[in-house]
Formats: C-alpha cells, sequence, structure tokens
C-alpha cells in the first residue's frame, strides 16, 4: 500500500504579493507521533529551508476539544532550531487553514503554543491599509507584548561596525530572546544599511532588529530590517514577533496606539498594529498568500 503523505503549502505572509513578504512552510500533520518527533521536525524544516517551517496538528486533548474554536497544537522551526514564538509562520497558518481546510464559516482559530495559547481572526481591512482587492482576507494575530531591557557593555558587539557606520540613536535587547534593538536616525539609513553578518553572530541575542522613524509622507510609522544568522537566516524578510516588542517601543515614542509598520528587506512586507497596554497584548494584522501546494512524502 501506498504510504499516505503530508499536506503542505508554502504561504507568503505579511504580503498580498507572491514573491514578498516572507515565506513560511506550513504542514498539516494527522499522526501525534510525527509532532512528537523532533528529530524529524528539524530534518523537514531543514529541508524547506525557510526562515520557518510550521508544523499543525489538530488539538484532541480535553482543553482542545473543549475549546470555543478549531485548536491546533503549533511548533516553529528555523532551518536549525526551534523557536518559542515566531509570527509570520502564524500568520501563513492561519491563513492555510480559513482557505483550505476549516469551514468558510469559520472567523477564528486557537493555537496551543510554547508560548501559550494564540489566536488568529478574520478582520475587516485596517483603515489605514493600501488598497488590494475585493476580498482579500485580512488576519489578526494576538500575541504577547515584550519588554525592552538595557543591555551590558559586555553584551554588545562592535555596533558601529556590525553595521558599517551607520547613526545609533540607542541599543536595548528584548527581555525573552534577547535580541538587540537597534535603533537608527532614520527608515532610509534602515532600508539601506548593509550590516556585517560575521559581527552579528558575534552578539549575545539571538539576533539584531535594525529600526527608525519611517520618512515623512511614506504612510508608515517606523522601518525595520532583522538579522538573525545563529539561527540559520542571514536577514528575516518579515518578522512578526519582533512587533511585540517594536509595537509598544514605538507607540511610546509616538504616542499612538495603533501603528503601521514596513520591514524594509528586499522582499519588504507590511503590519498593521494595535496595542491592548492593559492585556499587554499587541494584535498585528496582516495578508497573507499561498504560492505552493504539495504533499510531503519522508
Amino acid at each position: 500500500m501506498a504510504k499516505s503523505g503530508i499536506q503542505y503549502a508554502v504561504v507568503d505572509a505579511f504580503t498580498a504579493e507572491p514573491f514578498k513578504g516572507n515565506p513560511a512552510a506550513v504542514c498539516l500533520l494527522e499522526d501525534a507521533a510525527k509532532a512528537a518527533d523532533e528529530r524529524w521536525l528539524q530534518s523537514v524544516a531543514a529541508e524547506f529551508n525557510l526562515s520557518e517551517t510550521a508544523f499543525l496538528l489538530r488539538d484532541s486533548s480535553p482543553a482542545g476539544a473543549g475549546a470555543a474554536a478549531p485548536r491546533f497544537q503549533l511548533r516553529w522551526f528555523t532551518p536549525v532550531a526551534e523557536v518559542e514564538l515566531c509570527g509570520h509562520a502564524t500568520l501563513a497558518s492561519s491563513h492555510f487553514l480559513f482557505t483550505s481546510v476549516l469551514a468558510e464559516h469559520e472567523t477564528l482559530i486557537e493555537f496551543a503554543t510554547k508560548s501559550g495559547i494564540l489566536t488568529a481572526k478574520k478582520v475587516a481591512a485596517p483603515a489605514t491599509a493600501v488598497a488590494s482587492g475585493e476580498g482579500k482576507l485580512f488576519i489578526e494575530l494576538d500575541f504577547p507584548m515584550i519588554d525592552l531591557v538595557d543591555c551590558h557593555p559586555a553584551e554588545l558587539p562592535s555596533i558601529p561596525e556590525t553595521l558599517n557606520g551607520a547613526s545609533v540613536v540607542s541599543v536595548h535587547k528584548s527581555a525573552t530572546a534577547g535580541d538587540l534593538i537597534v535603533e537608527l536616525s532614520s527608515g532610509k539609513e534602515v532600508a539601506d544599511i548593509i550590516p556585517n553578518i560575521h559581527e552579528i553572530k558575534k552578539c549575545s541575542g539571538r539576533g539584531v532588529v535594525v529600526t527608525g522613524p519611517a520618512p515623512a509622507g511614506s504612510g508608515f510609522d517606523f522601518f525595520t530590517r532583522f538579522f538573525c544568522p545563529k539561527f540559520g537566516i542571514d536577514e528575516d524578510p518579515v518578522c512578526g514577533s519582533a512587533h511585540c516588542i517594536l509595537a509598544p517601543y514605538w507607540g511610546g515614542k509616538l504616542g499612538k496606539q495603533k501603528l503601521t509598520a514596513c520591514q524594509a528587506s528586499p522582499r519588504s512586507g507590511i503590519l498593521y498594529l494595535e496595542l491592548e497596554p492593559a492585556g499587554r497584548r499587541v494584535r498585528i494584522q496582516g495578508e497573507a498568500v499561498t504560492v505552493m501546494t504539495g504533499t510531503l512524502l519522508a
């Protein structure tokens, strides 16, 4: 008897156009044993060789069965390691489930992850969204807010050399993954930067997030790029989880609860952000587009 395969899709997240945004592979598993086999999961992620591969398994636990919305276990792997939180692969997973797996009337999904229960829901296009056509699906992720903390000088690589002499305003780090958060004087510097990847590998945390104020009239509040070569990704094209740090940071600086962010990588991406300070949550909205589907046979 032929071996049954595993359904997968490659979805470009935080974009309405194919071959932009951040691609993620999404694998829908039916076997709990496969979902628990970390060596296999990591091998599949290395085979896809994208910034993230997401693995979904319908949650059949009592908590999952009693949930108000469809609930799936969700794990994220880079080509070299598992991560605790990933925005773009969650958006990609949500888009895949809403468009290819769940009934059309379903508007909310719950994910059981290493960062707790996360939700994704269908929403209307944000008021600031660029018109992208009738019937486009916008999805809102409900993610935890992440704090910034001060850096000890010993934790810093030589930032001017790391960023090839860019004008640095401040350096902090995230309280969770230890990413360095480097603010530059302008969004143009962020977009134009050519980082020293070898130096970035020496930093104490996962990687370096570079951010700066968006140019006047651009329609954005801030620009960002994210470099994490230690996780097998020289540059992450669009990083949703980094905006769990950046949304409250820029919200505080600009005095805004709603922000529009541009990830200024070569592939580019747009994120619509809303702060919920009381619950310490960040709502991240965006689009996605499926560019490939297939069957995993291994």
